[in-house]
């Protein structure tokens, strides 16, 4: 068996205040794996996510995770170049390569998300999907291990969830590790191999996709997306 890639143990996160956000989460995720977290408006995805990425610290408890790239539910507020190719290059400087090196990353990265032909298009002017995918070229390009979609359909038009699902099927072919934080399962949750539930900061099912359709999902603030689908392979709005 693979080591794990992210491991989580025991994590609590309390704020300031007083009010627990993470109550002793434990889980772990091997390479190549493909989670779906799902949870009420709450329930502490945003807060795992967090500490996750490293942007902020569990109260108690460890977290042993790879450098991980992130795409925010507002895409925009990751487009830091003018262009594209500007925006991926502007991630790739920090790093230390030599700028052909950069070039050739760049591009091979847009070419990966379907984003070559518009390398020198505006990239505010791009669509809702085409700016996800952006995000997900600069995460290719500076090699992260771990790539994480917070809420990846919000706001999205029906194009736009068709190209983000097409992007994370193509990661999910290449075996990369992904963690979508969703309450949108009817959209994804047919290509995931882990199926995880947070309510009130615990986790309340960690399993495959078709064991956690078969328990009663509205007890943790979940609409069971199988009252209009026959099977969890069918929960994927992309084409299989």
């Amino acid at each position: 068996m693979a080591e794990p890639l992210l491991r989580i143990q025991n994590v609590s996160r309390v704020f300031p205040d007083g009010t627990a956000a993470l109550n002793s989460v434990s889980f772990l995720l091997l390479p190549g794996e493909f989670a779906v977290i799902c949870g009420r408006n709450g329930s502490g995805k945003s807060v795992l996510m967090s500490l996750i990425a490293g942007l902020d610290e569990p109260t108690s408890g460890t977290i042993c995770a790879p450098d991980a790239g992130l795409v925010f539910q507002n895409a925009d507020a990751q487009i830091l170049g003018e262009t594209p190719e500007e925006d991926i290059l502007f991630s790739l400087r920090a790093m230390k390569m030599e700028k052909k090196l950069r070039a050739e990353k760049a591009e091979a990265a847009l070419k990966q998300c379907g984003l070559l032909e518009k390398r020198r298009a505006q990239a505010r002017l791009l669509s809702g999907g085409e700016k996800r995918r952006l995000a997900v070229a600069g995460i290719l390009a500076m090699e992260r291990e771990l790539i994480i979609f917070d809420e990846p359909f919000a706001n999205l038009d029906y194009p736009g969830v068709r190209q983000v699902c097409a992007i994370l099927q193509e990661l999910k072919a290449q075996r990369k590790t992904v963690i979508v934080l969703t309450h949108e399962l009817e959209k994804i949750l047919g290509i995931a191999d882990r199926f995880i539930v947070l309510d009130k900061g615990s986790i309340t099912f960690d399993g495959t996709p078709q064991d956690g359709l078969a328990h009663n999902l509205e007890q943790w603030g979940i609409r069971n997306p199988l009252g209009s689908y026959r099977a969890a392979a069918e929960l994927f709005w992309g084409s299989v």
